[in-house]
C-alpha cells in the first residue's frame, strides 16, 4: 500500500526543485552577463549571481532545519526557461534586441522563483517551520527586487535600444 503523500513531502520536493533551479540560475547567470550589451545588464546579471549564491546558502540552512542534506531535483521549468534564455542569446547576439531579450528571460526566472518562494512560505507557516519563514522570505524579497530593476533596466535602456528598424 503507498503511503499517503503530506505538505511536509510536498515543501521538501519543492525546496529540492528550487534549490536545483537555483544552481542552475548560478551557472548561466555568468553567461548572461557575457552576452549583455550594455554595462548596466553585464554588471546586473554579476550582481545577481552573488545574490544567487546567498541564496542557495539560505536554502541549505532551511535544509538543515528539516534535517535533511542540501540536494536538488531536476526542475525541468527551469530548465526550459534557461534554454530560452539560450535561443536568445545565438538567435540575437549581436542584435540591438539581445538585452531586451535577455531581460525578458530573466524575469522568466525570477517569476518562477518569486512563485516558488511565495508557496515555499506559505507551507513553512502552516507547517510551523518558524525559522525557515525568515530565510524564504528575504529570498523572495531579493527576487521581487532584481525583477523590479530588470523592469527599469527594460524600460529605460534595452527596449528602445532594441526598436531600432533596420534600413
Amino acid at each position: 500500500m503507498a503511503t499517503t503523500k503530506t505538505l511536509d513531502d510536498l515543501f521538501l520536493d519543492t525546496l529540492k526543485d528550487i534549490y536545483f533551479a537555483e544552481k542552475q540560475v548560478l551557472k548561466a547567470l555568468p553567461k548572461m552577463a557575457r552576452a549583455a550589451q550594455s554595462e548596466e545588464g553585464k554588471a546586473g546579471f554579476l550582481q545577481h549571481r552573488d545574490e544567487t549564491q546567498g541564496q542557495i546558502e539560505r536554502l541549505e540552512q532551511v535544509f538543515d532545519i528539516l534535517g535533511k542534506s542540501a540536494r536538488g531535483k531536476t526542475c525541468e521549468a527551469i530548465q526550459g526557461i534557461l534554454a530560452e534564455g539560450e535561443e536568445i542569446i545565438e538567435e540575437f547576439k549581436g542584435s540591438p534586441a539581445l538585452d531586451a531579450g535577455l531581460i525578458s528571460s530573466a524575469q522568466a526566472v525570477e517569476h518562477y522563483e518569486i512563485a516558488r518562494y511565495g508557496t515555499l512560505i506559505a507551507w513553512a507557516k502552516q507547517l510551523g517551520l518558524k525559522d525557515a519563514v525568515p530565510l524564504l522570505e528575504a529570498t523572495l524579497a531579493e527576487e521581487e527586487a532584481t525583477d523590479q530593476k530588470l523592469t527599469k533596466l527594460a524600460e529605460a535602456q534595452a527596449n528602445t535600444a532594441g526598436n531600432t528598424k533596420a534600413a
